[in-house]
């Protein structure tokens, strides 16, 4: 076990344990920080395996903001993909143990947890051990509660067996509905069941915390404040928008990165950023005909392309830039940004709102899919580059250049209704996050909460 304090702090104290993923680990780490600023005597430890400490130890973060570490019991994370289901099982199987252990050893009583709602475990252990436990799910309300809605189902587990025994049977159920198919043949039987399981266990919780913001899923959390009993707070977007410093970022002259360098020399809303995930690849046959088609479309573009690609870690020319890492919020908000090409994960779609930034979508799996759906039928603020295609045929170069030159067509109207809806959102995103906004009152009643009767003084 590993612990990593940097002073004494009084207040109240928070474990938080996020799934071991960066798209988790990501917004985990935003909420502690955005906790940490509203109460300045709160101690958070932030509990992570070893090879994730590793990552992030050089991380800037809050003084009352404390590492600790669990042994590696998993596969690395830089070959999960590999195995992702016997990766996931492990998450669900060989991490309660050790952070048991870790929290035996804390020198400061814990007032509460914060885990990650896909920690099957978590909950269970918190309220055997008697301690108040919250649920982060991270992705989005409107996915949480179609997955909720089957477990309602009394014979759920029989509806899975229908869903893995083919598509033809499944449509006869009147228990599976179209978002519910759309998510398992993105997935695996196993994982999907795990991911059930998981959500099963949340009324258990004594909070639920949503990344999302309740304008832009109103109607999902209403929705699911009329199931639970416990508090639901939408605390979101669990992006880093308060690192954004200064409203002009183009203006910054110190270590300025060759990608915003290149940024600079763009018209407003002219180039398209695309940026397909960290985690699961595309095939190279399908990278390269995005490639193609990028370079066909005529629209300059800036794309993080990270080591699943044979291209060089960066190359810019006039057309294109291509980098292995980048600054998305920053990037997302330059102005010469008009467009995003993405995988349509949570994180990156709560970025693109607050920017302001239509969408792309070319999901890959899981919730992608539903959230590819939410943006282009519900929020109507991106086109669907990858349409579903069950026979697992390649978009092409041309279909790909075609649909980015219009997207990206400033006269399109459209696209100028488009670019409205997304403008309209990103406004509504920033209030709630502004003094007295929604998310902000939400930060402050779920850190009452927890407060209430339990100060106490760390002395080391």
């Amino acid at each position: 076990m590993n612990l990593i304090h940097t002073r004494p702090i009084s207040g109240t104290h928070v474990v938080a344990i996020p799934y071991p993923g960066r798209g988790h680990i990501n917004p985990m780490m935003n909420l502690c920080k955005l906790l940490a600023s509203r109460k300045h005597d709160l101690l958070i430890t932030f509990v992570i395996t070893e090879e994730w400490l590793g990552f992030i130890r050089s991380y800037t973060k809050p003084d009352n903001i404390h590492f600790a570490s669990i042994p590696n019991v998993l596969l690395s994370e830089l070959v999960r993909g590999a195995d992702f289901p016997g990766f996931y099982e492990a998450v669900m199987t060989k991490m309660e143990a050790p952070f048991e252990e870790l929290l035996d050893t804390l020198e400061l009583p814990v007032t509460a947890i914060i885990a990650d709602t896909e920690l099957k475990w978590a909950i269970c252990m918190g309220n055997r051990r008697n301690f108040r436990v919250a649920s982060l799910c991270t992705t989005s309300a409107k996915f949480f509660s179609v997955l909720h809605s089957m477990v309602l189902t009394e014979n759920w587990r029989f509806l899975i067996d229908t869903l893995d025994n083919g598509s033809e049977l499944a449509e006869r159920s009147s228990g599976i509905s179209p978002d519910i198919r759309m998510i398992f043949e993105g997935s695996t039987r196993q994982v999907f069941q795990l991911s059930l399981e998981c959500i099963s266990r949340v009324p258990k919780a004594k909070y639920v915390l949503f990344t999302s913001v309740y304008e832009l899923e109103g109607h999902a959390i209403d929705t699911l404040k009329a199931r639970f009993n416990i508090p639901i707070y939408t605390i979101g977007p669990a992006i880093p928008y308060f690192e954004l410093h200064g409203n002009s970022l183009e203006t910054m002259v110190q270590n300025v990165p060759s990608y915003l360098q290149w940024l600079d020399i763009h018209p407003p809303c002219s180039v398209l950023y695309v940026s397909l995930g960290s985690f699961v690849a595309l095939s190279n046959d399908q990278m390269d005909e995005i490639a193609a088609g990028l370079q066909d479309s005529g629209v300059p573009y800036l794309w993080v392309a990270r080591g699943e690609t044979s291209w060089p870690t960066e190359k810019g020319s006039e057309m294109g830039f291509v980098v292995p890492w980048c600054d998305q919020l920053k990037v997302l908000c330059y102005s010469s940004i008009g467009g995003f090409l993405t995988h349509c994960g949570w994180n990156s779609i709560l970025e693109a709102i607050y920017a302001g930034i239509p969408m792309l979508t070319f999901p890959i799996l899981f919730d992608q899919a539903p959230n590819s759906k939410q943006i282009v039928d519900d929020w109507k603020i991106g086109w669907r580059l990858k349409e579903e295609q069950k026979d697992g045929s390649l978009v092409t170069r041309a279909s790909i250049a075609e649909l980015v030159r219009s997207f990206m067509d400033p006269e399109n109207n459209e696209v100028k209704n488009m670019r409205k809806s997304a403008s309209e959102l990103k406004e509504k995103c920033r209030k709630a996050v502004a003094e007295n906004g929604s998310s902000q009152r939400n930060l402050d009643a779920f850190i009452k909460d927890i407060s209430q009767g339990h100060d106490v003084m760390l002395i080391e």
